[in-house]
């Protein structure tokens, strides 16, 4: 093992471009980013029910995120995530500005590309 990594951090589970569902509420999406551990403002974090606060020593995602209602931004913790495998396209209005879509169906971020 190597003792230089930072003990705090681990390898994330999902790549971007991955479809997640939420383990908790009913919304979905794509990743587009992923920090090593939790990278947002402390308010936001306590503004997480207690009961359901994740830890921060984790990945966490930013996610182009959809429900029934709405399309929008969301932000995840690795724990609260799920494979989407309904194989149903995402609907969020900047999938077509940040992926294609493979012939195997899976989403390929154009901002990742190599020329």
């Amino acid at each position: 093992m190597d003792m230089q990594q930072d003990e705090r951090t681990r390898e994330a589970k999902y790549a971007v471009g991955d479809v997640v569902r939420h383990r908790i509420y009913p919304f979905r999406g794509i990743v587009f980013d992923i920090d090593p551990i939790f990278d947002n403002t402390e308010e936001w974090w306590l503004a997480i029910p207690e009961e359901i606060r994740p830890a921060k020593n984790q990945p966490f995602y930013h996610l182009l995120a959809e429900n029934e209602e709405t399309e929008y931004i969301a932000y995840v913790s690795e724990q609260n995530l799920l494979p989407d495998e309904t194989g149903r396209p995402v609907r969020h209005p900047r999938v077509d500005e940040l992926f294609v879509v493979d012939d195997q169906g899976r989403y390929r971020a154009v901002f990742l590309s190599t020329h």
